[in-house]
């Protein structure tokens, strides 16, 4: 080979070389409404961290929790639009949407337990329903566990008598929405960001929050009481805007699908951790009293709730509920 040509392979390289420095990474933006500190922060800081070095920096994830970008009611349109690539909202968000499917999460005590979550979403039926995402333009990659929620108040709760008549704030969802008249409270719908203020004001006077949403929100600081129901889930569907995720290099697209995998593992494995000590901050901090109800009262709050799903069997779908049933083991009637 003549030295000129030599030369001249060295500079096409070097430009080449150059030209791939100079690239820009490709940014995804994730925004979230609750604190970096929660479940799902931490494991949306850790994706972030994953997806830069297994991607050699290609790919930049910008975290914006707390609300930072988005409210409730305004992510998913952004999503849609593509103002925004990732998000992590709670199943309760895709009732609204279209997708109703997703407020089975809603039904309480329909999950004894995180095996029983487990074999739903991480089995065929949690893929089953976040494949119903694609018509709306998004692709769901994983399910977050944040924990099983209970109540909190501005008044002792020891019965669902308790709750008769007082205004507790809810996500939009119509199977929440009947869970709290079934135990004769008012539901109210509002953004989470808006609850420490309303509980403060009494615009409204309770809520229900898995205990790390509720310490690390300060929700304790403004109201005097808590009950342990463990009554419902709360969990979160990582998504992605469609047309983005599928517009990605397939090599790119295979490492920030194994980010996602171990993002998700970490969400998971901390979760009942993370709302245990947030349990115990709860407690010490002395300002609300964490009740925890006998197997009898307990059962109380079940005999009234459970009812719901067969009340909600025309939105959510009888064959879902029944496969859910079905897959954990859940036997309604013996209750």
């Amino acid at each position: 080979m003549k030295p000129g040509s030599i030369l001249l392979g060295l500079l096409c390289l070097f430009c080449a070389l150059v030209v791939q420095a100079a690239e820009p990474p490709i940014l995804i933006k994730f925004s979230h409404v609750v604190a970096g500190d929660t479940p799902k922060g931490k494991a949306a800081d850790f994706f972030a961290k994953r997806a830069a070095e297994l991607t050699g920096d290609k790919v930049k994830v910008e975290v914006y929790p707390n609300s930072a970008l988005y409210k409730d009611k305004e992510e998913l349109e952004a999503l849609q639009i593509g103002a925004v690539q990732m998000l992590a909202p709670s199943l309760a968000k895709f009732g609204p949407l279209g997708v109703k499917d997703f407020e089975a999460f809603d039904l309480p005590y329909i999950f004894g337990d995180y095996k029983d979550l487990h074999t739903v979403t991480q089995g065929p039926i949690g893929a089953a329903i976040l494949k119903k995402l694609e018509p709306k333009g998004i692709v769901g990659l994983a399910f977050w566990d944040n924990g099983f929620k209970s109540f909190s108040a501005k008044f002792p709760i020891k019965a669902p008598a308790d709750m008769k008549g007082k205004k507790f704030r809810i996500q939009s969802s119509k199977v929440l929405d009947e869970q709290m008249r079934a135990l004769g409270a008012l539901p109210q719908v509002m953004a989470f960001s808006e609850v420490y203020q309303a509980l403060d004001t009494g615009v409204v006077d309770g809520t229900e929050n898995p205990p790390s949403n509720m310490y690390t929100q300060k929700m304790y600081e403004v109201q005097s009481d808590m009950i342990v129901t463990q009554h419902g889930y709360l969990g979160y569907a990582v998504i992605v805007n469609k047309k983005f995720w599928e517009g990605l290099p397939t090599q790119l697209r295979g490492q920030l699908e194994q980010a996602m995998k171990e993002a998700t593992e970490l969400a998971n494995r901390i979760a009942q951790e993370e709302n245990d000590q947030a349990l115990a901050g709860i407690r010490a901090s002395g300002k609300t009293a964490v009740y925890v109800p006998t197997d009898e009262e307990k059962l109380t709050f079940k005999k009234q709730l459970v009812p719901v799903h067969k009340t909600m069997e025309s939105r959510v779908g009888k064959e879902l509920i029944e496969s859910i049933y079905q897959a954990t083991g859940f036997k309604p009637d013996s209750l």
